[in-house]
């Protein structure tokens, strides 16, 4: 890929380094199932360079969420494995670290939001004890520092009180709390790169903008990389600069933002878009759909994985499978007959 700089060396505590913050190469995530060994993720590298945010989007199980967590290797093992690839964080591969080098890499590089808070946080632990943990691991500070600045974090997410909500538990808060919580969580140690994967889909529309807006201004306060991952096409054009679109394991198209909005070039892209609801003035449509379903990673068709829901599939469709070229600047797409 072309955005993949295969000479990059280390790169260093500065947020201005020129070097990508993350860099994936040819990653290939594997689960054991009763039906056999399936991929996940299949061969995709991309890259995210300082100060970025990237947006990945798909429908769900297109492999989104498993390439976030094989950033900060947290891919349950068994059933799951890394198989192949590298995944560089700050200039280091991950792949072959062990879990305490990864204690610090997690929280200090990069931290994640998870997509449900109520799961994320343990419901027997006040939110200070587990922000003050983090802190603690992490940064070394003492307990009144911790405390401190678990107070000051919860007071930049905008919650109200936070020096009350600091003493109280998960359940006392609400849904658009607890995810403000994880957003603190994810930022105390200042990290070069956050993960957030679906970080509003489990709360309700006015609360999910409230969020999305929280996450955007500190990604840009901060100059934090961020990997996005969301269904939600409309988020993605608010929040990020380029976009990663994935299709049964693999990436079918990479394009800036207003390109891929303005001028989408894979058959999936272009039905993605055109699902999208649009308000027409005294007029009642009924949105397009994308025919068929998602493929079976266990038994996947030849060739192209989308030719059988793609209306311009020919037969070179369902007897190759179409690499990631360059179409035009800033594009890439892996098909054979680009839009």
């Amino acid at each position: 890929m072309s955005d993949v700089n295969p000479s990059a060396g280390e790169v260093g505590s500065d947020r201005s380094g020129t070097g990508p913050v993350v860099r994936v190469e040819d990653l290939v995530v594997e689960f054991s199932t009763e039906k056999g060994r399936i991929r996940a993720v299949d061969g995709i590298s991309f890259s995210v360079m300082p100060g970025e945010p990237l947006g990945i989007v798909g429908e769900s199980g297109c492999g989104k969420t498993v390439t976030a967590l094989s950033v900060l290797k947290l891919i349950p093992s068994p059933p799951g494995r890394i198989a192949r690839g590298q995944v560089f964080l700050d200039g280091r591969d991950v792949v072959p670290l062990g879990e305490r080098e990864m204690r610090r890499l997690r929280g200090n590089v990069a931290s994640m939001i998870f997509q449900e808070p109520m799961t994320a946080l343990n419901p027997v632990f006040t939110i200070g004890s587990q922000m003050t943990e983090i802190l603690r691991i992490h940064r070394r500070m003492s307990h009144r520092e911790a405390r401190e600045h678990s107070i000051e974090m919860l007071h930049t997410v905008n919650i109200e009180s936070p020096a009350k909500r600091f003493t109280q538990y998960p359940h006392e808060l609400s849904g658009g709390m607890r995810q403000r919580v994880m957003i603190a969580m994810a930022l105390s140690c200042d990290p070069k790169l956050l993960l957030a994967d679906e970080p509003s889909t489990a709360l309700d529309v006015t609360v999910q903008a409230q969020v999305m807006e929280e996450i955007r201004r500190l990604q840009e306060e901060r100059r934090m990389s961020m990997i996005l991952i969301t269904h939600d096409l409309g988020v993605i054009a608010e929040t990020c600069r380029r976009v990663i679109v994935m299709y049964c394991g693999k990436i079918v198209e990479v394009s800036d933002t207003h390109g891929l909005f303005a001028h989408p070039r894979h058959p999936y892209t272009s039905g993605l878009l055109a699902s999208i609801p649009k308000v027409r003035e005294k007029k009642i449509e009924r949105l397009p759909t994308i025919k068929g379903m998602v493929p079976d990673l266990s038994d996947l068709p030849k060739g192209c994985r989308f030719a059988d829901r793609c209306p311009k599939a020919t037969a070179e469709c369902r007897e190759k499978e179409p690499e990631l070229v360059e179409v035009s600047p800033g594009q890439q797409v892996a098909c054979f007959y680009p839009d």
